[in-house]
């Protein structure tokens, strides 16, 4: 069922909604968050659809903020909410707002959603194209248990990390981050039947690619050692490489689909790594609402190591970058590893899985 409402207020859009509910037939509320997506006309159909996708697995009443503030001082001026109210089949299995903000009411889009918020339910705000420097700050922000961004959506998705991190408050996250949850738990998996020390990593993927960055950085902190990134066509991320003392692990993906995981001593095996859509992403992070701290660990980790390479991003690609070195303590960790090899397998194994659970 759809309604439309010209020139309204968030009152009659919460009596639209309580009628449009009993119109269905469903006048209990089922819904077990509230999801509001900023974002424009041009992304507003993707981000819809791949809200009401994801509201399979978690009915939630979907917020679509749209600011139109005018381009003339006349339309700046003015203040004006257009709604259109979706429930039943429409909005798949929760309910779909979607709010057009004009004039001056673009910038106080917080006073109109708030009175539309489930009463005690989570709050998620998800920017899928430009989002605040500083989302815990951004006034919709405010009222989020939850933060979603997205670097790959930037102009400089290596800037963008770096604002991540420098702006990070619990409740952040990226779907760039996300992105790498399955590379996390393959890699997870495979340094658990294989009980060895990692001398050093290489990361390849295509240009321009924050979850490339991101997975090399979560190595980096995790194992503590040195990882080298590489460009290659894409698309995505097309491989890893884990040198051990017993030989190399290798997780190469050419085609966005399907990877082939090669381990020593054991045959190659195919692994089903396909590249996900918008909607699974965001399912995945709506499972969860406590504080990623992962995601937040291996973020701030790479500050400093990521303004040299996105220097040289925004120039031709280069055939390999020296990204990450660890810290200081890793040498110190390195001589009772050689030692004791066996024994100091298992705190490695373990720092990688550690971080497989956390998006």
């Amino acid at each position: 069922m759809r309604i439309d409402l010209t020139d309204t207020t968030s009152s009659r859009i919460n009596a639209g909604l309580i009628d449009a509910r009993r119109a269905i037939g469903t006048p209990a509320v089922g819904m077990v968050l509230t999801l509001v997506i900023v974002t424009d006309e041009g992304s507003a159909y993707d981000a819809l659809k791949a809200a009401s996708d994801a509201s399979r697995e978690h009915p939630s009443r979907i917020l679509a903020v749209i600011k139109r503030p005018g381009r003339s001082p006349r339309d700046r001026a003015m203040a004006r909410l257009d709604a259109e109210v979706l429930v039943g089949s429409d909005s798949g299995t929760g309910e779909t707002v979607v709010l057009r903000m004009h004039g001056e009411l673009a910038n106080h889009a917080e006073s109109v959603v708030l009175p539309l918020l489930l009463p005690d339910a989570p709050v998620v705000v998800w920017w899928p194209e430009e989002s605040p420097g500083s989302p815990a700050e951004d006034p919709l922000g405010r009222l989020a248990q939850r933060r979603i961004t997205d670097a790959a959506a930037a102009e400089d998705p290596v800037a963008a990390l770096n604002e991540r991190a420098a702006a990070y408050a619990p409740g952040d996250t990226d779907l760039a981050w996300t992105r790498i949850t399955p590379w996390r738990s393959m890699l997870a998996a495979a340094l658990d039947q294989k009980h060895t020390r990692i001398a050093s990593a290489t990361v390849e993927g295509e240009a321009y690619n924050p979850s490339t960055e991101l997975l090399a950085l979560w190595l980096a902190d995790r194992l503590r050692i040195s990882v080298e990134r590489k460009v290659s066509e894409g698309p995505g991320i097309t491989g890893v490489q884990l040198v051990t003392a017993d030989g190399e692990i290798r997780l190469d993906r050419a085609d966005g689909s399907l990877a082939e995981l090669a381990m020593p001593g054991q045959p190659d095996r195919h692994v089903a790594l396909k590249r996900r859509e918008t909607s699974e992403l965001i399912a995945e992070e709506l499972r969860r609402l406590d504080p990623d701290d992962i995601y937040r660990s291996t973020v701030k980790f790479g500050v400093g190591r990521l303004t040299e390479s996105g220097s040289q991003a925004s120039e031709e690609p280069v055939e390999a970058v020296e990204l990450i070195t660890p810290a200081k303590p890793a040498k110190a960790a390195a001589a009772p590893a050689a030692k004791a090899p066996a024994k100091k397998a298992a705190p490695a194994k373990k720092a990688a899985a550690k971080g497989t659970g956390s998006s």
